[in-house]
């Protein structure tokens, strides 16, 4: 059980072995490498928590601490588990074993536990749902801000192709304000597969694009949708237009397009809308 008084171990050097996996961490971020990842601030390591105390699939390998930051997560280290270390360092010493000032004192090194698959994952949504898929998002910022969109406004999963960027890379966490650790997520296969996989399991596919040939307002409402953005330049590849329904936002003449995590936002909130779901 967690450990309601837990005692941290005190970093004096920066070499010492038992923070190895902070060490350098703007460089070698732990994306990929055994779905480690890093986890920044209160906030963060607060849905970390949650996640590790509920069962969920996230978890945390070790945290580390500003000393002067310990006794305000107190409540925060209470949930997990009292084989998790939880070290404590001086100004100097954690800065010059993170080297980077984003964390405002709270690290830890998260883990995914058994990732899901894409059929996994859809079999596991209700029957009434909204769902984001992604295709060639590299922008890690506008990966983290289309979570955050997710979770403010009900989406039941995030489904992001292979050419997408980890939404597990400490910024998109960052910006997500740990929404990344909180709405189901898979990252697997080409945009194809993905979208007849989600077809297959009866979502009305709503393409967003500033070509689309529907308006937003106009969607009709479905027990099951499923908004799918590409990257920012390019927008949805001509096959995916092609093969879905598509719908604009409106706005006026003279701008291009809307950056993809807005335009998202906007999207999800109105759809959300018509559904019940906000």
């Amino acid at each position: 059980m967690p450990d309601t008084d837990r005692v941290a171990e005190r970093i004096t050097d920066p070499a010492d072995p038992r923070i190895a996996a902070f060490v350098s961490i703007r460089e070698r971020d732990l994306t990929g490498r055994h779905n480690r990842f890093i986890a920044e601030g209160t906030v963060v390591l607060r849905m970390l928590a949650a996640s590790a105390a509920g069962g969920g699939p996230f978890t945390a390998e070790a945290i580390l601490l500003l000393e002067n930051r310990l006794a305000g997560v107190a409540d925060i280290l209470a949930q997990f588990e009292d084989t998790v270390p939880v070290f404590v360092a001086d100004a100097t010493v954690f800065n010059a074993i993170a080297g980077f000032d984003m964390h405002r004192g709270v690290l830890a090194i998260g883990m995914r536990q058994s990732p899901q698959t894409l059929e996994g994952l859809l079999s596991t949504l209700p029957d009434e749902a909204l769902i984001l898929a992604a295709c060639g998002l590299s922008n890690h910022d506008n990966v983290g801000s289309i979570f955050r969109n997710a979770a403010a406004f009900g989406a039941s999963a995030v489904l992001l192709d292979e050419t997408c960027c980890d939404p597990l890379y400490r910024k998109a966490i960052r910006v997500s304000v740990g929404a990344v650790l909180t709405v189901p997520f898979v990252r697997q296969g080409t945009a194809g597969n993905l979208l007849a996989a989600i077809e297959g399991r009866g979502f009305a596919l709503w393409g967003l694009s500033p070509r689309g040939e529907t308006d937003l307002d106009d969607i009709p409402p479905a027990p099951r949708t499923a908004l799918v953005v590409g990257a920012e330049g390019e927008g949805l590849p001509p096959a995916i237009m092609a093969a879905i329904r598509t719908a604009r936002i409106r706005q006026k003449p003279g701008l291009d397009s809307l950056n993809v995590a807005t335009a998202t936002g906007i999207a999800l909130h109105r759809i959300a809308s018509l559904n019940g779901l906000v």
